[in-house]
């Protein structure tokens, strides 16, 4: 697992194993997860989405405490996911980074409580898992306007965009700073590492 540019996002690279038959990896293990992040990442959900080339989800992120890590992987199709830093007083606040999760390179990526998740499908049928910290519960989720120009997010070109009436009707990060509604950066770090770094 590497660190991405985000404090509290990493990128894993698995190894696999082919043969005649296929491929085998191991997707998550927990023992590599609490060894490089220096704490385990307790599991209470998982979900799986399935979407069409150009629909795009998020950005979305939880009300800290308890926030709600993330650990995403696509094992079909491919998605370009974005992490975005929504945390108030963070180095990197209001910044995103992009890498692209497909079913070649079965990367992962892990998101830290209180950073927001968004991705867009690359293909028809792309797969997205998701291992949760936490359960779904609709009063502590919230959104960002993934097109919000204060953002910039790089999406890729050629590609209609689809998103949810939710998602289309998101805040932008300032409205979203100005309602109160996004996590702090000394309370996600706070929270997730007991007062330690990432």
């Amino acid at each position: 697992m590497k660190p991405l540019s985000i404090e509290g996002a990493w990128l894993r690279t698995p190894t696999l194993f082919p043969d005649d038959r296929g491929t085998f990896h191991e997707a998550f293990r927990a023992e590599e997860f609490t060894r490089h992040l220096g704490r385990p990442l307790d599991l209470a959900q998982m979900n799986v989405s399935v979407s069409r080339r150009g629909v795009v989800r998020g950005v979305h992120f939880a009300d800290v405490p308890p926030g709600q890590a993330k650990y995403v992987t696509c094992p079909r199709g491919a998605v370009l996911d974005v992490v975005v830093d929504v945390r108030t007083g963070s180095p990197t606040y209001g910044s995103w980074e992009a890498v692209e999760l497909d079913e070649r390179n079965h990367h992962a990526l892990f998101l830290a409580e209180g950073l927001g998740h968004a991705f867009v499908a690359l293909t028809d049928d792309a797969t997205v898992t998701y291992l949760c910290s936490q359960g779904y519960a609709p009063g502590r989720e919230h959104g960002v306007h993934p097109f919000d120009p204060a953002l910039a997010v790089a999406w890729p070109d050629g590609i209609v965009p689809v998103l949810s009436p939710k998602d289309a009707a998101a805040p932008t990060l300032r409205e979203a700073e100005e309602a109160g509604i996004l996590p702090s950066y000394e309370e996600c770090v706070a929270y997730a590492t007991g007062g330690r770094a990432f």
